[in-house]
C-alpha cells in the first residue's frame, strides 16, 4: 500500500481541491494550470514506476483513474461556472461517469472485476485533460487568446467525442458481461 506510485497518485488526488480553489476562487488560471500539469506529470510517473519497480496495488488500479475523474470532473465544473464550457457538456460527460460507475458496482455484485483499460478511454482523458488549459488560455484578450480558441475546442470536441465513445465500448463489456451470469463462487474473479 505505501508504494511510490500510490504516494505519487495521493499527491495528484490533494492537487483536485487545489485546483479547483485556484480556478473558482483567485482565478489564477497560470497557478491552476501548473497544477493540472504537476498532475498530468505525477500521473505519467506512477505508472512508469509501477511497472519499473513491480509496485502494482490494488489501491494504485483504484486511485488513478478516479483521480483523472476528478480532475476532469473539477475542471468540468468549473469552466462550466466560468461559462467557457456549456453546462450541456458538463452534463453528459458527468453522465457518463455516472452510468460506469454504477455499472462497476454491478459488476462486482455479480463477481466481475473492474473493465479492463480501453486506451481509447486513456486517450480521451489525455485530450480533455489538455483541452481544459487551452481553453482557459482562449479565454484571455490579444493573440494569444485568439490562437488557443480553436485549438482548445478541437482538443474538447475530440475528448468529449472519443470520452463518450470509450463509454460506450465500456458499456458493450457490461452487456456481454450481464448476459454471461454471474462468476460462481468457486471461478476466480476475472475481469470484464
Amino acid at each position: 500500500m505505501l508504494t511510490v506510485p500510490n504516494l505519487l497518485s495521493v499527491l495528484r488526488l490533494a492537487g483536485v481541491p487545489l485546483f479547483l480553489w485556484l480556478l473558482l476562487g483567485p482565478r489564477a488560471d497560470g497557478w491552476a494550470i501548473l497544477v493540472l500539469a504537476v498532475g498530468g506529470i505525477t500521473d505519467w510517473a506512477d505508472g512508469k514506476l509501477a511497472r519499473l519497480l513491480d509496485q502494482y496495488s490494488r489501491l494504485g488500479e483504484l486511485l488513478d483513474p478516479a483521480v483523472d475523474r476528478l480532475y476532469i470532473l473539477s475542471a468540468l465544473v468549473a469552466l462550466g461556472v466560468r461559462d467557457i464550457v456549456p453546462w450541456w457538456v458538463v452534463a453528459v460527460l458527468v453522465a457518463r461517469d455516472l452510468v460506469l460507475g454504477l455499472c462497476v458496482s454491478v459488476l462486482r455484485r455479480n463477481g466481475y472485476g473492474p473493465f479492463p483499460v480501453i486506451y481509447l478511454g486513456k486517450a480521451a482523458t489525455f485530450l480533455l485533460l489538455y483541452a481544459f488549459p487551452i481553453l482557459l488560455l482562449g479565454t484571455r484578450a490579444g493573440f494569444w487568446g485568439e490562437l488557443a480558441r480553436p485549438f482548445g475546442y478541437a482538443f474538447a470536441a475530440w475528448g468529449v467525442a472519443l470520452y463518450l465513445w470509450s463509454g460506450l465500448l465500456y458499456f458493450a463489456q457490461f452487456v456481454l458481461a450481464m448476459r454471461a451470469g454471474p462468476v460462481r463462487s468457486e471461478d476466480p474473479r476475472p475481469e470484464v
